[in-house]
């Protein structure tokens, strides 16, 4: 069987998810989130947040998060500014603009964006010759890590905070992998920050240790009222919603959530270490879980043959920046066989 570093999401879950799982397999509990586990699991994300008035909603996953929540946000002839590289932008299928809000995408540098760039887009805002006549920008989307695994500072980020709320425009965060934003040791950015500085993000449970399940954490009192009937349209409520609360108090009790990511940004530093070392060129520097390497069309088909990995973006003819991700599950001895296998596979 290949080894797999195709993505984060490939096992199961945690077992202290499984085990809490058996051992609550006799109870019965109400649908939709109406329940004691969600209860208990928003108000433990409240106190991790500090933010104990902040709305916290269970979604499935994470394409439902943002196209719930920035449809919720925005009036039907305003625009979400995201890097070119965000998540809604290249890997949603257009979910954003099927809710009838236009994506803009901005150059991006290591896959983020800027308080300059945003200040020019309320620059450009209040001096538009026709208003009414283009799709105005009023929610700006950022990913902590983001797309290509980099992180935002706490410096950058309260740039972009400011420059969001002295431009009347609100300020999103996708959280899909945030335990290993939290885990890494060139993080500085928590999630009391991100409460403070944000109007609304979400904490990701999918690719970070559970079954499914992502947390909508909403600060802007604006986007609260009706939330359950807005999320039944979107069809974003699971009815077992007990399940995804379950899973969230047991990653949220004792810093489970981010103990587990640490191990699988470790893996991937290691993993990165070694390719450097062979004298592989890394495609951007990456401090999470997510390594990109450029590789040959040969130096691929050769990793291939033994490992489970993903073409991210073609360089140019036969050149490709190929992803090695890393996991809560991803195993010692799994990242040693390839460490050795490197030097000679890249050849």
């Amino acid at each position: 069987m290949k080894i797999s570093f195709e993505n984060d999401y490939s096992q199961s879950a945690h077992p202290a998810i499984l085990k809490a799982l058996a051992e609550d397999a006799e109870s019965k509990y109400s649908g939709y989130g109406v329940d004691p586990l969600s209860d208990r699991a928003a108000e433990r994300i409240r106190e991790a947040c500090k933010a104990p008035n902040a709305l916290v909603q269970f979604v499935v996953g994470g394409t439902q998060c943002n196209s719930l929540l920035i449809d919720i946000a925005l009036r039907s002839f305003e625009g979400v500014v995201c890097a070119d590289t965000g998540h809604i932008n290249v890997h949603e299928a257009g979910a954003i603009e099927f809710t009838g809000h236009k994506v803009i995408g901005f150059p991006s540098t290591l896959g983020k964006i800027t308080a300059e760039q945003v200040e020019a887009v309320g620059l450009a805002n209040r001096t538009e010759p026709q208003p009414g006549h283009v799709v105005e920008p009023k929610m700006v989307y950022l990913s902590q890590p983001t797309e290509v695994g980099t992180l935002y500072s706490l410096e950058e980020l309260t740039a972009i905070s400011k420059a969001c709320r002295d431009n009347d425009l609100y300020l999103y965060v996708d959280g899909a992998r945030m335990s290993y934003a939290l885990a890494s040791e060139y993080n500085d950015v928590t999630l009391e920050d991100l409460a403070r500085l944000t109007d609304a993000f979400y904490i990701g449970g999918t690719k970070c240790g559970m079954l499914i399940g992502e947390a909508l954490v909403v600060l802007n009192d604006s986007f609260k009222p009706h939330f359950f009937s807005y999320q039944k349209q979107h069809t974003a409520h699971l009815a077992k919603g007990w399940l995804l609360g379950l899973q969230f108090e047991t990653l949220f009790k004792d810093g489970l959530y981010v103990e587990i990511a640490k191990k699988a940004d470790r893996q991937a530093m290691r993993i990165r270490d070694a390719f450097v070392a062979a004298g592989v060129k890394e495609f951007l520097p990456s401090p999470t879980n997510q390594q990109f390497f450029i590789l040959t069309e040969e130096q691929f088909e050769r990793f291939s043959e033994k490992y489970v990995i993903g073409k991210f973006m073609m360089i140019e003819e036969g050149l490709w920046a190929v992803r090695f991700c890393t996991s809560w599950y991803t195993k010692d001895e799994e990242v040693d066989t390839l460490c050795k296998d490197i030097p000679v596979l890249v050849g």
